[in-house]
């Protein structure tokens, strides 16, 4: 599910729900299975997506976050910078110059 639309504003909850279980038990059994509960696994997921998104010419950051799921700029740009260290700008900088 969470593959499948990465952009979808999906909650813990939301998902349990589509399978009838618990949010405890969900995350629980997600993180066993993936080996990270589920919001992590889909910062990821979105991440990966954006970096690949930012590499193409001409693209804006804010239209990379709304495709990602993130709606603006800004959230994207701080998860990108917590979760992978540097800036979705200097990410993009980086790897055009490698």
């Amino acid at each position: 599910m969470i593959e499948d639309d990465p952009a979808h504003p999906s909650t813990v909850a939301e998902l349990a729900a589509r399978i009838n279980v618990s949010r405890a038990a969900f995350a629980r059994r997600f993180t066993d299975l993936v080996g990270q509960p589920p919001m992590a696994f889909l910062t990821e997921l979105r991440l990966a997506a954006a970096a690949d998104l930012l590499l193409e010419p001409g693209v804006t950051i804010g239209s990379v976050a709304r495709r990602v799921g993130y709606g603006t700029p800004f959230p994207l740009s701080a998860a990108f910078k917590r979760v992978r260290g540097v800036s979705p700008h200097e990410h993009r900088i980086a790897t055009a110059a490698s």
